[in-house]
């Protein structure tokens, strides 16, 4: 049974990977789920919202935000999330976007 959870789990990441990483092919792209779950965050429906944390929980929503990659999110979904994941109380401001940094 629990086998069973975890397929429908991969098939929907699988499937969510196709739709929002476009540009990689799918079995690539599930294979980075904290992209994939980003990518959801950032510009998904409301729909894959909500299916993707009911599937793999609120967890995989927090480890996008700490681990983010310069270019994942807008400010608009950065403050967003953090705010819903509750990694930053309402009353301040969600830390700075990840920027890219430049070596010389």
């Amino acid at each position: 049974m629990d086998g069973d959870f975890e397929e429908a789990k991969r098939a929907l990441l699988k499937a969510l990977a196709k739709k929002y990483i476009w540009w990689e092919p799918p079995d690539a792209a599930a294979q980075n789920e904290r992209r994939v779950v980003a990518q959801i965050m950032n510009i998904g429906d409301f729909d894959d919202v909500r299916r993707a944390l009911t599937a793999f929980g609120v967890k995989p929503f927090e480890d996008a935000l700490t681990h983010a990659d310069p270019g994942w999110f807008s400010a608009k979904s950065w403050a967003y999330w953090h705010y819903r994941c509750r990694i930053v109380p309402f009353e301040k401001d969600p830390p700075a976007l990840p920027t890219r940094k430049i070596h010389r």
